[in-house]
């Protein structure tokens, strides 16, 4: 089986070290992006199992990024977990209704975010996310 790959977009560069770090541990492939430009352009070559993506980026807010992303055809069925520091009241409601599969504030719980990436993971062809905190 294959390792998940995982798509994380944040321009805090600390917060893309600890991810990758921390994903990587528990047997995920890891791609990084730090603006809302190069999301879909990554996604499409990348090809994710799950989106881990900021709200507040430069380059493309992410609201505008969830919102292409649910118009491809080839990109609306990976599932996006929303981890932002913005405040969750309105966010959570509005990156919900725009699709997406959870809503975290920053910091997050490692376990928490873990155990979302897993049960959002497409079951075929993909290893199973160990829980490690």
């Amino acid at each position: 089986m294959r390792k998940p790959k995982i798509l994380v977009v944040d321009d805090d560069p600390d917060l893309l070290k600890a991810l990758r770090l921390r994903l990587r541990a528990n047997n995920c492939e890891v791609v990084t992006v730090s603006d809302g430009y190069s999301v879909i352009g990554a996604a499409q070559k990348e090809h994710p199992d799950v989106i881990i993506l900021d709200l507040g980026l430069t380059a493309g807010d992410g609201f505008v990024v969830l919102e292409r992303l649910q118009l491809s055809d080839t990109l609306s069925g990976i599932p996006v977990i929303v981890l932002t520091a913005r405040d969750p009241q309105g966010n959570e409601a509005r990156a919900l209704k725009a699709g997406a599969a959870a809503f975290f504030q920053k910091p997050v719980d490692n376990e928490e975010l873990l155990n979302v990436i897993r049960i959002s993971l497409p079951q075929q062809g993909t290893s199973p996310v160990p829980l490690m905190s």
